[in-house]
């Protein structure tokens, strides 16, 4: 990633180390609402064959702590890669840190959404049903928007609980910005200098997402969608 010229050295190494969080923190949302819209249609399943393992799945992520999701991704799914492949893959920390953090967004993202989900009103349903619109069709361009306007204010927190939780990669050879701060800190023996700019870069770019989701939100609304969306 390309850094202005007046930051150089420890300023720039930091500056780089905002720019993974910010990766991994977009990669890991998005990952992460794909699998809790998977889960979220697994759990409300009237198959029990679909919805039990995927309800145990949520509730085991849910009751573990983070740091041990973080690790089990990182140092067991080489192992379990070996035990059904024979052959080992070696996963980089990046991408283990993204499959953990989207693993525990979805979590918790998958239970607002299925919350959301039932506060569409049924006649929501009945009515594309009653069009001859494809259950598929009716449920991404007609249900799911109108959840996603209830969900959006859920989503925003678990969003700034992930952006947090990115600090944990750090333990598994991640430079991120808490990781980066960690370094630099023990280079320069400036521990509050440096512990305090990644705290503001993290809350700048809390402020940022809180800015975009209230245009997003106002977006939803001015559209309509609490009355139901075109297909």
């Amino acid at each position: 990633m390309l850094v202005p010229e007046f930051f150089s050295g420890y300023h720039a190494a930091l500056m780089s180390a905002a720019a993974v969080t910010i990766q991994l923190s977009l990669v890991s949302v998005i990952v992460g609402l794909v699998l809790a819209v998977l889960f979220a249609g697994g759990e409300m399943s009237r198959h029990r064959f679909i919805a039990w393992p995927v309800t145990a799945l949520v509730t085991m992520l849910r009751g573990l702590p983070e740091i041990l999701v973080v690790l089990f991704i990182f140092f067991g799914s080489t192992q379990i890669i070996f035990l059904l492949t024979d052959q080992y893959i070696e996963i980089s920390p990046f991408v283990s840190g993204v499959i953990a953090l989207a693993l525990i967004f979805a979590a918790y993202a998958s239970q607002t959404l299925r919350g959301a989900l039932k506060a569409v009103p049924q006649g929501q349903r009945e009515a594309y049903r009653a069009l001859g619109i494809s259950p598929f069709h009716g449920f991404t361009r007609i249900v799911l928007p109108q959840a996603i306007r209830h969900a959006l204010p859920g989503l925003t927190n678990q969003w700034l609980v992930l952006l947090k939780d990115t600090a944990l990669v750090s333990l598994i050879g991640v430079t991120d910005l808490l990781k980066q701060a960690q370094l630099t800190s023990a280079a320069t023996h400036e521990s509050f200098t440096w512990y305090a700019s990644a705290a503001a870069i993290y809350l700048i770019i809390t402020l940022v997402t809180q800015k975009a989701v209230k245009k997003i939100e106002l977006k939803f609304e001015s559209q309509g969608f609490a009355q139901g969306v075109k297909a």
